[in-house]
């Protein structure tokens, strides 16, 4: 009898060391009730407690944790139908409230998560539904958080997912949608046809302003060059009466110089006068303005004797 005690006893002794030992993984924690009142919270790694006493209440994660939120129905402030679904991010920062706090801390949440977005959507039309996500976001994030507080929950994200209207109201948008397309390429149209007509007006506009530009400059230099070919040709004429002018005085004094040094020579100028006064009344009768002239042959031999008087007259005397 004493071995079987004996042996008893050391079966309680080893069953009572290990229930004492009690090992924490990393990112957990564990709550422990002595005789049914919560007594400490374990920490990660190696934890005694006391055999028989002290039991483990509550075994939990304190990680992040991922809470997906079914579809929803929900009613807009315009009374659209709609349904909704989301997904909440969340961690335990008190296990102690997680667990005394509430009965049923996930169901409480989602429970929670789906009031506070049928409140939101009832405050929003349907289109501002589909622009105002990442404001709707922020607030059931900022409510969430606050209602789970007194839980010992930490809500660190809260994104919505699907906003699904029902199948009339999808329909009609289509057909809203569809209207929209067709008045905006009427739009579009409308504006290229306009700006494809006022590029052509601006077009022909230029190019009229570019021709008149290029007739005015045509006229300039076509005037700029008959300016200059009529100062050219009056330059041409008055060089070629010039020239005429000192020919004829050269010759003037070539004759006059002979008649001084040889008097016979006077018979001679007086033929030269005589052919050159003939060759003058030629000039003038071929002329196109040239009128009838009527000379007397007899006069000739007078008129030259007048010339050689002037000439005589302008010898400097002896």
């Amino acid at each position: 009898m004493e071995g079987f005690f004996a042996l008893v006893l050391a079966a309680l002794g080893i069953t009572g060391l290990s229930s004492s030992v009690k090992i924490v993984n990393q990112g957990n924690e564990v709550l422990v009730e002595r005789l049914g009142s919560y007594n400490k919270k374990l920490q990660p790694g190696l934890n005694f407690v006391l055999p028989f006493m002290d039991r483990v209440a509550h075994k939990e994660t304190i990680r992040e944790k991922v809470l997906d939120i079914p579809p929803q129905p929900c009613i807009t402030k315009d009374n659209v139908s709609i349904t909704v679904d989301a997904v909440v991010y969340w961690r335990i920062v008190d296990m102690e409230k997680s667990y005394y706090k509430v009965q049923n801390l996930q169901s409480a949440m989602v429970n929670l998560v789906l009031t506070q977005i049928r409140s939101e959507m009832g405050q929003l039309e349907l289109d501002e539904t589909f622009t105002a996500r990442q404001q709707i976001n922020e607030i059931l994030l900022r409510e969430l958080d606050i209602a789970t507080d007194p839980w010992g929950v930490k809500v660190t994200r809260v994104e919505l997912r699907d906003i699904m209207p029902s199948k009339a109201v999808q329909d009609s948008m289509e057909l809203q949608m569809s209207a929209e397309r067709r008045k905006r390429a009427a739009i579009l149209t409308s504006e290229g046809e306009r700006d494809s007509a006022v590029n052509s007006a601006q077009g022909k506009a230029d190019a009229q302003v570019l021709a008149a530009e290029a007739q005015q400059k045509a006229t300039v230099l076509a005037a700029e060059a008959e300016q200059k070919a009529i100062v050219l040709k009056a330059q041409a004429d008055r060089q070629s009466q010039v020239l005429k002018a000192q020919a004829t005085a050269e010759a003037v004094h070539i004759v006059t110089q002979a008649l001084k040094q040889d008097p016979q020579a006077m018979d001679a100028g007086q033929i030269l006068l005589a052919l050159g006064y003939l060759d003058m009344g030629g000039a003038i009768g071929s002329s196109d303005s040239s009128k009838v002239m009527f000379m007397d042959p007899k006069s000739i031999p007078a008129a030259i004797q007048g010339m050689m008087s002037m000439v005589d007259e302008k010898k400097p005397s002896a």
